[in-house]
């Protein structure tokens, strides 16, 4: 499965992406990280259909991850379940505008963001029919 990453700060993706691992849990398939730092490619990859589960750093700059998650279940078909790494307890409420599926605070903790992440890529296997692993 393809887990797109998208944040303006690498050592951001790169925490994402050691969390995630090659497989975030053992009845998963196993991932393809691929990673953005601007929103324009990030909306490319979440158009393009090939991306399963997206990770959107909300406090990304210029185009946070509440905008564009909140942008991609507007305007993509089919789109991906999202999750959503916010900074403050307090912008839940903001994740939950911008339909996000899941959510996790900073500082990301590894555990829980394989666990969301796990869970999002079960619940896409779900909905298209097929929850097998490779």
């Amino acid at each position: 499965m393809r887990v797109l990453v998208y944040s303006d700060d690498a050592a951001t993706r790169e925490k994402v992406r050691l969390a995630i691992g090659r497989r975030p849990a053992v009845d998963v398939p196993f991932v393809e990280v691929v990673e953005c730092a601007t929103q324009p490619k990030c909306v490319q990859y979440l158009d393009s259909g090939e991306i399963d589960v997206a990770v959107l750093d909300g406090e990304a700059r210029p185009a946070g991850g509440m905008g564009v998650a909140r942008q991609a279940k507007d305007e993509v078909y089919d789109c991906p379940p999202i999750l959503l790494i916010v900074a403050r307890r307090d912008d839940r409420w903001l994740a939950t505008w911008s339909r996000a599926d899941a959510v996790i605070g900073q500082p990301i903790d590894p555990v829980a963001l394989a666990d969301a992440v796990a869970g999002l890529m079960r619940q896409r296997l779900a909905s298209r029919g097929s929850l097998t692993t490779r």
